[in-house]
């Protein structure tokens, strides 16, 4: 396993680094046994950050990790977790939740702290509540000693633009923007370089759509990403390779990219995810790849509220909010 610096933390990732969503039981229903023991597996093969949320399962994930974690010294991993969404439609940002979400979140993952705590998809609440009351809260839990580090997490790219022009953040979580179909989490790069600030990168499958398997009902892409996906997958198929092991080992390549997160409660799949960054990369395959995906490269989805700014197809000068 490789691991590289985040940020100005001083902490050293592992390139890949486990996503405990899964464990919630967010993709399918997960036995408690299967889930910890896929924690375990990630750990003893080189993953030391593991990011959850009370979101996951309705606070399922973290009390699934947190049975996970207790056979595990504190030292042999990164905790990472989030606060702010409680439900698909539930956000507080305000000063007095998230510093008690912190404490229940302790409380389930069985530590007296944690190494970075998020707000969770910060796009879906007020961005002045983000700002004077979010943020404040975990500079105050940073302050006691609760947390080591803090920042936050969400879709449009320009979130992130827009609360770093305003305070510092030691980290920041970006999802399903440097995959096979969009790498325009690189423009933000020179911002976060700036800044000191550590990238999280997350979902090098954007979301189950760079896999074998059927896009879920809920996923947002428009029909033409979906499409795309599903020809650069058939297209993989038919020279006997896996896209989800070429979208790992892609998104886990660039030594800009301090760690990508992926989610399973399978053994064997974060056995697989571990091993396959690995292997040299097919080269040849990747530019065929590419090429099948360049009429969507890039695409998104609009998600959050307009005061964030953005354009509602998503696209905005190249970058995709």
């Amino acid at each position: 396993m490789k691991y590289r610096k985040l940020g100005n933390t001083g902490l050293n990732v592992s390139a890949l680094s486990f996503g405990a969503s899964s464990l919630g039981g967010v993709f399918r229903d997960v036995r408690r046994d299967e889930g910890i023991r896929t924690v375990h597996t990630a750990i003893d093969m080189g993953i030391n950050l593991i990011d959850v949320s009370p979101y996951y399962g309705l606070t399922k994930a973290e009390t699934v990790l947190g049975e996970a974690l207790r056979a595990i010294p504190r030292d042999r991993y990164i905790l990472s977790t989030k606060a702010g969404r409680y439900g698909q439609d539930e956000f507080d940002f305000s000063k007095k939740r998230v510093i008690d979400s912190a404490e229940e979140s302790m409380r389930r993952l069985g530590t007296d702290y944690l190494d970075i705590l998020l707000l969770h998809d910060i796009e879906f609440g007020s961005l002045e509540q983000v700002v004077e009351e979010g943020i404040p809260a975990l500079e105050q839990l940073k302050t006691s000693g609760k947390i080591r580090f803090f920042g936050v997490s969400g879709l449009p790219l320009k979130i992130f633009e827009a609360v770093l022009s305003r305070t510092a953040l030691d980290v920041i979580l970006s999802y399903c923007h440097y995959s096979l179909n969009d790498t325009t989490l690189l423009g933000l790069l020179p911002l976060l370089e700036r800044q000191g600030t550590g990238l999280i990168n997350a979902s090098p499958l954007s979301m189950g759509l760079l896999s074998n398997r059927d896009v879920p009902d809920w996923h947002p892409a428009g029909e033409d990403i979906k499409a795309a996906c599903r020809r650069a997958a058939e297209h993989c198929r038919s020279k006997g390779a896996d896209i989800a092991k070429l979208a790992v080992q892609f998104s886990t390549a660039d030594e800009r990219i301090p760690t990508t997160l992926v989610s399973t409660a399978t053994p064997e799949n974060i056995r697989n995810n571990i091993l396959w960054p690995e292997e040299p990369m097919d080269e040849s395959l990747l530019r065929e790849v590419l090429d099948i995906l360049k009429p969507v490269d890039g695409a998104t989805w609009p998600s959050g509220r307009p005061e964030w700014g953005g354009d509602p197809a998503g696209r905005i000068g190249g970058r995709f909010q």
